[in-house]
C-alpha cells in the first residue's frame, strides 16, 4: 500500500486526535468501572423518596451545598454526626473544628465510617469522601487540617444529621 499525502495527513490527524483524547480518558479513569457495592442499598426511586431534593443532590449525585448554608456548620454541642442517607455514624463532635470554609469540618472520621475515591471533576484532582455503608457522597478531604492528623474532612452538612450526646 502506498501512502500519498492525503493518507499521511489523515493518519496524522487521527493520531493527533487520539493523543488529545488520551489525557481526557485518563482523567476519567478510562473505561467505566463497575459501580462499587455497599452494605446498604436502595433503588434510585427509593433514595428520591427517602431524601430531600438537597440531600439527594449531594448524597446521590455528588453535589455540593452552598458554603455557610448548613446549621451543622455552627453546631457546637457534644454528639455524633451520621449519614443522612443511612444513619451510619460518621464523625464525633470531638474531631470537629472551625475551618473557616463554610462547611462542617473534622480532622478524623470514626473508624471504618467513610471511604475515599479520586475526584477529577472541575479540572482538578481531589479526594472525595463517601459513607462506607451506603456510598453517599459526603464531601472531600484535604491535607491542610489541624493536628493530630493534619487532615480536613470538609463535609456537606445536608449529607449528615446530628445527635446530641446526653
Amino acid at each position: 500500500m502506498t501512502l500519498d499525502r492525503r493518507h499521511f495527513l489523515g493518519l496524522g490527524g487521527a493520531a493527533a486526535i487520539a493523543a488529545g483524547l488520551a489525557p481526557v480518558l485518563a482523567a476519567r479513569g478510562g473505561p467505566a468501572a463497575a459501580a462499587p457495592s455497599f452494605p446498604y442499598t436502595l433503588s434510585d426511586a427509593q433514595w428520591r423518596e427517602r431524601l430531600s431534593p438537597e440531600q439527594y443532590g449531594v448524597l446521590r449525585r455528588e453535589g455540593t451545598e452552598r458554603p455557610y448554608s448548613s446549621p451543622l456548620n455552627d453546631e457546637h454541642r457534644n454528639g455524633t454526626y451520621a449519614c443522612a442517607g443511612c444513619a451510619r455514624q460518621l464523625f464525633s463532635s470531638s474531631a470537629k473544628f472551625d475551618s473557616g470554609t463554610g462547611w462542617p469540618s473534622f480532622w478524623q472520621p470514626l473508624a471504618g465510617a467513610v471511604g475515599e475515591t479520586s475526584d477529577r471533576s472541575f479540572g482538578m484532582t481531589r479526594v472525595a469522601v463517601h459513607c462506607a455503608n451506603c456510598g453517599g457522597h459526603l464531601g472531600h478531604v484535604f491535607d491542610d487540617g489541624p493536628r493530630p492528623t493534619g487532615l480536613r474532612y470538609c463535609m456537606n452538612g445536608v449529607a449528615m444529621t446530628f445527635t446530641p450526646q446526653g
